[in-house]
């Protein structure tokens, strides 16, 4: 065998092995495109029903939000209009009820007055002093 024999076949060889090398990498890659290909169906058939079910969630709670925009409005109207009544009452009763009471606090001073005059005076108060008890002094009468 001649040296171009031999490097030709040194050539052969390491052709031959990174043939291999680059089949074996192929197949490797082949393989890794099928699972990757299988996720991607396997994630799609699962995502497809959940996005349709996370559709239905919001529109659901879309609708629920609006039944809650109303009942917020009703009862902002039913504050404004309770607000409007209580006005209304304290400017129509108000007036008048502070007269009454007052009229009331007239009558009751008035009749207490003529109560006071006819009643007895009360008994003198009693105070203490160094730990025994000993009379008030007693008050004038005053001429009216």
């Amino acid at each position: 065998m001649t040296g171009g024999e031999v490097a030709g076949i040194l050539v052969a060889v390491f052709w031959a092995i990174l043939v291999s090398f680059l089949a074996v990498v192929l197949v490797r890659l082949a393989q890794t495109l099928k699972a990757t290909t299988k996720l991607v169906a396997d994630v799609t058939e699962q995502a497809v029903p959940l996005l349709s079910d996370a559709s239905a969630t919001v529109r659901s709670a879309q609708t629920q939000l609006d039944r809650v925009d109303a009942i917020a409005s009703d009862v902002q109207e039913v504050t404004s209009n309770a607000s409007a009544l209580s006005s209304t009452v304290a400017s129509t009763f108000g007036g008048p009820l502070v007269k009454v009471a007052a009229f009331g606090y007239g009558v009751r001073k008035a009749l207490g007055r003529g109560r006071d005059e006819a009643s007895p005076a009360p008994a003198p108060a009693r105070r203490t002093v160094v730990g025994r008890t000993v009379p008030s002094a007693r008050r004038r009468k005053q001429k009216g």
